[in-house]
């Protein structure tokens, strides 16, 4: 009994800030760069990437890095437990029409269409 309140915690830690709800809701579309994520929520990446662990700890993102750059995704159906499963439900039904989440959507599509090696190198410079 006490796993399942365990991990109602976890995820219910997970879902308590903004950025990351912004994040998944973000990850809805498809996989990502950590540094689109970051472009994105306009944080820095340190901050983008403890964000990214609490998400990946609760078991709502999963991630995978490929040479330099981290990417981070939904985790898939047969992976995912039914709690993460009925959260990341609850949470798109929720922000379907928020404005943050739709403007980051819009924000999403321009981000996307940058190469993100140059987003990366950007990132570092600033």
């Amino acid at each position: 009994m006490e796993f399942y309140l365990d991990n109602f915690i976890i995820i219910s830690k997970a879902l308590s800030d903004t950025n990351r709800l912004r994040a998944l809701a973000a990850l809805r579309g498809g996989e990502l760069c950590v540094c689109q994520i970051i472009e994105l929520l306009g944080l820095a990446p340190s901050t983008v990437s403890k964000h990214m662990s609490v998400l990946k700890h609760a078991g709502l993102v999963a991630g995978h890095k490929e040479e330099r750059w981290m990417f981070y995704r939904l985790p898939e159906d047969k992976v995912m437990s039914v709690g993460v499963r009925s959260a990341l439900k609850w949470v798109f039904a929720e922000l379907e029409k928020d404005e943050t989440v739709i403007k980051d959507q819009k924000d999403l599509a321009r981000i996307t269409k940058q190469n993100p090696s140059s987003l990366c190198k950007m990132q570092r410079c600033k």
